[in-house]
């Protein structure tokens, strides 16, 4: 049954209301609705609701399945690789030998054995592995970000969230993805796109390992404080406010975005929240000395500050991030795997010890897989969209479990396939984002929310 739509034309409590009123979550609205009964059966699906906000880390460039989590140890040389398998703390639950310190806490989390899509551009497989959505242009990486794009999950979810005066939305770190060898460079889906420039995550750039590290979009021109910045606002209000009527659409836009910049220059809990030299240093050397390392440490505290929606996107290392074309197993145990281990491994200690994971869903996943078969000429895998491995945990997610599986090679998958459409619709559900609403684009167009199928056996009962 589609759900009330709030946006739509015609509705009971109509569309320019409902934008006006920013702040106003949707959620708390829908919750009103659903109180009487309008969706009672949604909200008792398993795992519905069961995470209060969201860490996605984005391993950009496509992480090889068979040298993870989906291991094939009695599989030909030229496919199984160098790499061994180690048994976790799970019966029957085997990973790469080099996450040594996730290995353990393995009853923290589930592996995803059999997603798969038909994609084998970074772009566009990006676009629909962070919304949840097929990009306007697919199976390309020629296209490069547009308004026409899907709202990426931060924004769309910031919707339904009540957030903590001054703090952003949603944030995404350390850079928007890009890919140097692909024609669109930047990959789409990582802005609010059709929801418009206001509901964009904010950009946290740099790196925060290293010494002096400051967030750019907080740091005040030199000599600029606070009251001097109320005082320009207020004169940039004057100047706005003798605009003709010919430009107070251009303007309202504009005052959305300024509004957010202000109120994010002049907020102790923004500076707060971002301040990683109140963490420990043992802290800080648990989650590694390095710039994922410390951004995932960082996201741990946005998230413990009330930003709902927190992206990590792999570091441009100017190595081609997990795009293994060549020197796959070097590039892994060297450079990949142990940083990955070792930050993903930290944040799940760190929540759980902090009684944040039940109601905090952790999304580990790349955009596709690697072929199979060893490219014998200089170690690499090539893309591999038709078979891949992802990784969650929390926000109701059952621990200790395996969903789905491969054939004996990893190349398809064997039983249960999921698509990215249907592991972001399982976020969205983890989330509370109800199944079947629809939100309007900026012509009045609806779309829906949800293009695949939570996967509910993921759901603790």
């Amino acid at each position: 049954m589609a759900l009330f739509d709030p946006f739509r034309t015609g509705s009971l409590l109509r569309r320019r209301s409902v934008l006006s009123a920013s702040a106003v979550p949707l959620w708390s609205w829908f919750a009103g609705r659903t109180a009487k009964g309008a969706e009672d059966t949604v909200s008792q699906v398993d795992g519905f609701g069961k995470a209060k906000r969201c860490l996605m880390l984005f391993m950009w460039g496509g992480p090889s399945q068979l040298d993870t989590f989906d291991m094939k140890p009695k599989a030909p040389a030229e496919v199984r690789g160098e790499f061994q398998p180690v048994s976790t703390a799970t019966p029957g639950l085997q990973i790469c030998e080099h996450f040594q310190k996730l290995a353990p806490l393995s009853e923290l989390f589930s592996v995803i054995r059999s997603l798969n899509h038909d994609d084998p551009a970074h772009l566009s497989s990006a676009h629909t592995t962070l919304t949840g959505q097929i990009p306007p242009v697919n199976k390309s990486d020629d296209e490069p970000p547009s308004r026409n794009d899907s709202p990426c999950l931060g924004s769309l979810v910031s919707k339904f969230r009540t957030i903590p005066s001054g703090l952003p939305a949603a944030v995404t770190m350390p850079w928007k993805a890009l890919h140097p060898a692909a024609p669109g460079g930047t990959a789409p889906g990582q802005s609010a796109g059709w929801l418009g420039a206001s509901a964009d995550p904010m950009l946290v750039t740099g790196d925060p390992s290293s010494p002096g590290w400051t967030v750019p979009a907080l740091q005040l021109l030199d000599g600029i404080d606070t009251r001097r910045l109320t005082d320009r606002r207020s004169l940039l209000a004057t100047i706005q406010g003798q605009q003709t009527s010919l430009e107070q659409q251009l303007t309202s836009v504009m005052g959305l975005q300024q509004d957010e910049a202000f109120r994010l220059l002049s907020s102790p809990a923004v500076r707060t929240a971002f301040d990683l030299s109140a963490e420990p240093e043992d802290v800080r050397s648990r989650y590694g000395h390095n710039i994922h390392g410390q951004c995932v440490l960082l996201a741990r505290r946005l998230l413990e500050h009330g930003v709902p929606f927190v992206t990590v996107n792999w570091h441009n290392d100017g190595q081609s991030f997990w795009d293994t074309h060549g020197d796959n197993f070097v590039r892994l145990k060297r450079d990949l795997i142990p940083t990955a281990d070792q930050a993903l491994t930290a944040v799940l200690t760190d929540l759980r010890d902090r009684g944040m994971l039940d109601d905090t869903l952790v999304v580990w996943v790349g955009e596709f897989g690697r072929r199979p078969q060893i490219t014998a000429s200089n170690a690499g895998r090539e893309h591999h969209p038709f078979c891949y491995s992802g990784l969650v945990a929390g926000g109701g997610i059952r621990g200790g479990s395996i969903y789905g599986a491969s054939d004996e090679i990893a190349r398809f998958p064997a039983e249960s396939p999921v698509s990215p459409k249907d592991l972001c619709a399982t976020m969205l559900h983890a989330l509370g984002v109800p199944q079947g609403m629809t939100m309007n684009d900026a012509t009045g167009r609806p779309h829906f929310l949800y293009a695949g199928s939570p996967i509910l056996p993921l759901f603790r009962g």
